[in-house]
């Protein structure tokens, strides 16, 4: 077992377990932490456990120290520093005349790297503004192409529920979404009432997925003949997150509803095999 604790470099970005190194750390103290890119300004989200080997990806980094008032002004600085690198960056593009859309700049706490995050369609040639760029900050250049769902997460901003986006405030990570989770849901399969801003299905409808999979195992199916306390009948309509049946009786043409609690507590169907 490994003692660690979990930073969280940005507001909805991915937690990294580090050492903690047998310092005093606390829940929401901010932090300078070694990465695999240098050292790095982090905030502490998950205190001081302990977790196994499969956990983890060793050899762990540790935790250099618990961040002061300098070292919060140090990245107020770097804060402002990568706002005057975007509007250079985005200068040189135009200049370059490159098909591609610069999204963000970040510098490294300890300014051994700036990273600039772009989009494109597709392959970009950006030697040469490497070396401008290079030439200008006099450090390290990264530019790291990103996908239209880290873009959203990176600008936010306001989904079509009228709240400010999950990927931008709360998702730590990325979670595949299907275009059957709006089948099972039944929702409408239009893409843009189930798209988001970055034009992707929305994340949310993976939220309810696992709760209407297993209720699709448990529930008869639309068109099943089934039996009911007062008749046999043909299921015409389910309510899958409240469990309720729409029975079409077939010897009283008329169609009553039923929660499938109902219908158990009578006996009057099996429990739909799970095989």
């Amino acid at each position: 077992m490994y003692d660690v604790v979990g930073v969280r470099f940005k507001k909805a970005g991915k937690i990294y377990y580090f050492d903690p190194n047998g310092l005093q750390i606390e829940n929401e103290d901010f932090v300078i932490v070694e990465t695999v890119r240098g050292v790095e300004f982090g905030k502490v989200v998950i205190h001081k456990k302990q977790v196994g080997e499969n956990d983890i990806v060793l050899p762990l980094k540790k935790v250099l120290r618990v961040a002061d008032a300098k070292d919060r002004l140090i990245v107020d600085e770097n804060h402002h520093a990568a706002k005057e690198a975007y509007e250079v960056c985005q200068h040189k593009v135009t200049e370059h005349r490159l098909d591609m859309k610069l999204v963000d700049v970040e510098y490294t706490f300890d300014r051994n790297k700036v990273i600039f995050y772009f989009t494109a369609d597709g392959r970009v040639d950006f030697r040469e503004l490497v070396k401008d760029l290079a030439a200008i900050f006099k450090t390290r250049i990264e530019l790291r192409q990103i996908g239209v769902r880290d873009e959203a997460k990176m600008l936010g901003g306001i989904g079509p529920c009228g709240r400010m986006l999950c990927c931008s405030t709360f998702l730590g990570d990325f979670e595949p979404v299907s275009i059957k989770m709006a089948k099972d849901q039944n929702l409408s399969l239009n893409p843009t009432k189930i798209s988001g801003l970055c034009g992707r299905l929305m994340c949310c409808l993976k939220y309810e997925n696992d709760e209407y999979e297993s209720a699709k195992e448990q529930l008869p199916d639309i068109g099943e003949s089934i039996g009911t306390p007062i008749g046999t009948g043909k299921v015409v309509g389910l309510n899958i997150l409240e469990r309720v049946l729409q029975v079409e009786l077939s010897e009283k043409d008329r169609v009553v509803e039923f929660t499938w609690e109902e219908l158990m507590k009578e006996g009057a169907v099996p429990m739909k095999s799970t095989d």
